[in-house]
């Protein structure tokens, strides 16, 4: 097998992570990139311990120590007074129970490190400017084309290309993504315009009728990103980099305290984008033949518990570790997918379940619902270490 090359669709933080493991394992990738030069957009990330544990096993554990902020204590604050109601420690508590601790991260920061270690291993691992078009199997041959006219044959391919994925639509369909009701702005202030004494602690949530805010620092304390969600009926715009305005993020927040609107009010004028948010049916199948789906291709997941990119690295190493095990890239697959596929579901499905709890009408029952999921953060979202799951 590991004479065998692995061709990827994607170099986003599921493909990197993905390819970073294969090699490790000792494969031979190639990745292909529909974007004309590899970069990632800014916004800031999340990472679980269990995503810690991953990026460890791929060699980015220094990385996480330079790039990352640690927070210890989050808190979540009433959206019109401002107090506290709830505090949730993300660091010894966590350290004590799994292991590992909560990072938050510059998107950037950490796919720049993903590629720059893929490329350290295979100079020419990632091709750019490669937009897929259609894939197609004849017998143990992929054969994948691009917009340019070009056609490549693979041994086995797996589709990274994100929520709208060619490679998914190619092997089992259109899927029909339907609209939540949830739009989103995402925003990012130099720290120098935030009055120090608004961020207590620095990493925290509001939240409101139908309304929550969530903001972190990133790039070692000199940005303060954020994510504020409201709820709106209809929406029909594409992407999820839609300039917006501050004036328009403000009227949405009206009310809201003074702290959240004085970061808010901070925002540049080119750092702030809004987008909706569309959601599918966990997907039963990942894989056909020698063509599999991994990270938002198979299991796109709406923000609320921030495991997006979390899935997305437990996938890729889960992944690296089936092809090391397997005789076959179709057992490599299925083995993929046994492994997997429950994880991920469950991990969209409460993410959902999130995101109706953190908009509920009355924000003063939280700390309540927060009792209740908090057990079920070490069942179903941190007890769980893609380095060590049975594959």
């Amino acid at each position: 097998m590991q004479t065998m090359e692995v061709t990827l669709l994607g170099a986003g933080i599921a493909g990197l992570s993905a390819a970073l493991g294969l090699q490790r394992a000792g494969f031979k990738v190639r990745i292909y990139e529909q974007a004309p030069e590899l970069g990632e957009v800014g916004a800031g990330l999340s990472l679980s311990p269990t995503a810690a544990h991953a990026l460890t096993y791929l060699g980015l554990k220094p990385m996480l120590e330079e790039k990352a902020y640690k927070p210890d204590d989050q808190a979540v604050r009433h959206y019109k007074d401002g107090r506290v109601l709830q505090r949730v420690n993300r660091g010894k508590a966590l350290l004590d129970a799994y292991g590992e601790r909560y990072y938050v991260i510059h998107r950037a920061d950490l796919h720049g490190a993903l590629a720059e270690a893929v490329r350290a291993n295979d100079p020419e691992a990632i091709l750019v400017n490669r937009r897929c078009v259609s894939v197609t199997q004849r017998g143990r041959i992929v054969e994948v084309g691009f917009a340019d006219g070009e056609t490549i044959n693979a041994d086995v391919l797996i589709g990274a290309d994100g929520s709208r994925s060619v490679v998914r639509t190619c092997l089992f369909g259109e899927s029909s993504p339907v609209y939540t009701g949830y739009i989103a702005w995402r925003g990012l202030v130099p720290m120098d315009r935030v009055p120090p004494d608004i961020l207590d602690p620095p990493s925290g949530l509001f939240i409101g009728p139908r309304h929550m805010v969530n903001r972190y620092p990133v790039r070692n304390g000199t940005l303060l990103n954020f994510v504020a969600f409201a709820e709106r009926e209809a929406w029909t715009a594409e992407g999820w980099s839609i300039h917006s305005t501050v004036a328009e993020l403000l009227r949405e927040f009206e009310g809201w305290h003074s702290d959240v609107l004085t970061f808010m009010a901070a925002t540049p004028p080119d750092q702030l984008f809004k987008w909706g948010m569309f959601d599918h049916e966990p997907f039963e199948h990942w894989y056909r033949g020698r063509v599999g789906l991994l990270g938002d291709a198979a299991h796109p997941i709406l923000p609320f518990l921030g495991h997006g990119a979390v899935l997305g690295i437990e996938d890729g190493v889960v992944l690296a570790r089936a092809f090391q095990a397997a005789e076959s890239p179709e057992e490599a697959l299925q083995r993929f997918q046994d492994a997997r596929i429950e994880r991920a579901s469950h991990v969209v499905r409460e993410s959902r379940k999130a995101g109706k709890e953190f908009h509920a009408a009355d924000p003063e029952s939280y700390p309540e619902r927060a009792r209740n999921r908090a057990a079920d953060e070490g069942r179903g979202l941190f007890a769980y270490n893609p380095v060590t799951q049975p594959v």
